[in-house]
């Protein structure tokens, strides 16, 4: 069997069981290993195989991924999101729009901290939904603030999916958390922009609530002492060197389990629950991992990335035309596709060409994520959007398909100039070795 044939079955039967709903992991587990021993042979594919699996076992950086799981169950199950709502909610529930900030900020932290999207939009709507639309705010601009803020978290560090792309990129993922700040920034103070220009536009829409005493806010930080002294610990302590990634990830997990202990007691269902759901997903991740490595193998021996390349380069294209149409590329299907699944199967092909550019990988994994968050809740799809509207399901979907409209306009100003300047991503690792 030619090259050339093994490339377009492999990839047919790739998207076969993604069709099928085959989990993605398996789907490229299945079709690596496929090609891969049409291709060099069943023993070296079979070692190959073996091999991937012990390395992501013994990946110090992939065991980050169950800690920091393990942290956000604890987190949540305490109680934190409310109280890093409350704390925002305080200082800028006040101002027109402030109460949407005060959720963007709720989302951003907690995201942080439990590193799902789906998670924090599941705990925000309980949170901060009942509550904006208590002060007036139209329904489906609530859903959508929130459905757009549960993306904040796959950005702002520490996020599980760099930690993904830390792995299959060969980077250290310490210089990615570094190169997510202020894009991560970014991120916050475009949808901030997005929520003051909504209630220009709709100034009934928000209405400002009284503002509160000092008395009133300092109870609110007191309260929120908990969430923010795990914040500053985990995330101030990998920054300034105090501890390795992991060793920050153990302290934040323990500490969550004393806050939860704290404030719920010990309920052996409730801890063996929430241990069971973190394993659940980090086997559903390690698996993602592994196949994506061993559709890697694939790729790289049958030549498809310098087929790919070549296609590219025989276009003439300038190297921001090609970027473009793939980041148009990774929107459409990410229509169709889960976005990760998307950058893990075209990541093998897609990062030499980026790399032999003379881009920096950092950067691309930004803009990677990016995109991503793009996907979560541009129409016509849009996970986020689709978990927010079977929580509020008087809320039609097209109604808050239009709730998100602001913020999908910021974030592809955001795109554009994460791609037209990408010293945005890379100024601060290079300053920081």
């Amino acid at each position: 069997m030619s090259p050339t044939t093994v490339i377009v079955l492999g990839f047919a039967g790739l998207f076969a069981l993604i069709l099928l709903q085959v989990p993605i992991g398996v789907a490229m587990m299945v079709a690596g290993a496929a090609g891969f021993a049409a291709i060099v042979g069943i023993d070296p594919a079979l070692s190959m195989f073996g091999g991937e699996i012990a390395a992501s076992f013994s990946s110090a950086d992939l065991a980050l991924i169950p800690v920091f799981l393990l942290m956000g169950n604890f987190a949540s199950a305490a109680g934190l999101s409310t109280d890093l709502y409350r704390l925002s909610d305080a200082f800028v529930g006040h101002r027109r729009g402030g109460l949407a900030l005060a959720t963007l900020g709720g989302c951003a932290g907690f995201g942080a901290l439990c590193g799902s999207s789906l998670a924090t939009v599941g705990t925000m709507h309980r949170v901060a939904y009942p509550e904006m639309l208590a002060r007036g705010y139209p329904p489906h601009f609530a859903a959508g603030t929130i459905a757009v803020g549960g993306t904040l978290g796959i950005l702002v560090p520490p996020s599980i999916i760099l930690v993904v792309y830390s792995v299959l990129a060969e980077t250290f993922v310490i210089d990615l958390y570094v190169a997510a700040l202020i894009p991560a920034l970014m991120a916050v103070l475009f949808y901030a922009a997005a929520v003051l220009l909504y209630g220009l536009m709709h100034r009934d829409a928000m209405p400002a609530a009284p503002r509160l005493g000092w008395g009133e806010r300092w109870q609110a930080v007191r309260q929120a002492t908990a969430v923010v002294t795990l914040a500053l610990l985990v995330i101030g302590g990998i920054y300034l060197g105090v501890f390795t990634a992991l060793e920050a990830a153990s302290v934040g997990a323990v500490l969550a389990f004393v806050a939860y202990l704290w404030r719920r007691g010990w309920n052996r269902y409730e801890v063996f629950k929430l241990i069971g759901e973190t394993a659940s997903v980090t086997g559903m991740i390690y698996v993602m991992v592994i196949g994506a490595s061993a559709f890697n193998y694939f790729v790289t021996v049958s030549g498809v990335a310098d087929l790919f390349m070549e296609m590219v380069n025989a276009t003439n294209l300038p190297p921001w035309g090609v970027i473009a149409l793939i980041l148009v590329a990774y929107i459409v299907l990410g229509a169709f596709f889960d976005e990760v699944a998307t950058m893990l199967i075209t990541l093998p092909f897609v990062l030499p060409l980026i790399i032999s550019w003379g881009y920096d990988p950092l950067w691309w994994g930004i803009v990677n994520v990016t995109v991503i968050m793009i996907g979560l809740f541009c129409p016509p799809i849009g996970l986020n959007v689709m978990v927010m509207h079977g929580l509020v399901r008087n809320v039609p979907l097209r109604r808050i398909y239009g709730g998100v409209m602001p913020f999908l306009l910021a974030d592809f100003l955001r795109l554009g100039l994460l791609v037209a300047f990408p010293v945005i991503a890379t100024w601060l690792p290079t300053v920081m070795r």
